[in-house]
């Protein structure tokens, strides 16, 4: 039994994704079109009169779930490359995740990273600061993060930046992979290392609020190198059967 069990509660969605009214350039389509291009969301542009410029939607079954300014999206993810995050140019607190993505939740997704694509792993990449800040805002709960290579934590700069921030939190943090690193004497982060197949091919972000509905969980699987087949979700009964799992096998 593996993390892959949960990949069978996800159902494919019916979410599209709408361009109305574009007028930026070609180029920026093209980016939006290549981000989504092995994805079950098909994304149209339209001409509306009178209607915004340059918005994006996100459609299910005829009605509007969520909306975002084109904008958003290039400066959050179309723009922008790895480095940004790995590096720690983009601080914790400055990270923001556009409606139209937050609302494609429950979608199972197929990223690669490069060689074969330049933009669809920072999915995965944004997709876990953003529940690493959610975690950092409520000053509580659990999280709990694999890196495959724990090393990681400390190789990377925007990654270490990151976890010592959380760690000076009153956070519960839970790292896992392989062994590689030690936390500080003084730290609070606890570590889980192995060599199992969960620890080695899995990329998980998971959030449990100390209360409320807060809820999510970034769950991604390696299915060769660099390509990852995965979900994101808010259903607090799936973070939590998540979230059991880790705790009790890793």
């Amino acid at each position: 039994m593996t993390l892959r069990r949960f990949l069978d509660r996800i159902e494919t969605s019916d979410r599209s994704l709408v361009v109305l009214n574009r007028q930026a350039p070609t180029p920026v389509q093209r980016m939006l079109g290549n981000l989504f291009e092995n994805q079950p969301i098909s994304i149209e542009e339209i001409e509306v009169p009178s209607g915004e410029e340059d918005l994006v939607l996100v459609v299910e079954d005829g009605s509007i779930v969520a909306q975002s300014p084109l904008e958003e999206l290039q400066d959050s993810i179309l723009l922008i490359n790895s480095d940004l995050f790995v590096t720690g140019a983009r601080e914790l607190e400055e990270i923001e995740l556009p409606s139209v993505i937050k609302e494609l939740d429950d979608v199972p997704f197929f990223l690669r990273g490069y060689p074969h694509s330049h933009s669809e792993k920072l999915l995965l990449i944004l997709l876990s600061r953003y529940i690493e800040r959610r975690a950092w805002e409520q000053q509580g709960g659990t999280l709990r993060t694999s890196f495959q290579q724990l090393s990681r934590i400390e190789d990377e700069v925007g990654t270490k930046r990151v976890y010592r921030t959380l760690d000076d939190s009153p956070v519960d943090v839970h790292v896992y992979g392989a062994p590689g690193w030690e936390p500080p004497r003084d730290s609070t982060i606890t570590i889980h290392a192995g060599y199992e197949e969960d620890f080695l091919d899995s990329w998980f972000v998971v959030y449990t609020p100390p209360e409320g509905d807060e809820h999510i969980a970034l769950l991604a699987l390696e299915e060769s190198a660099n390509e990852w087949s995965g979900f994101w979700t808010y259903q607090r009964s799936l973070v939590e059967d998540i979230d059991e799992y880790i705790m009790r096998r890793l």
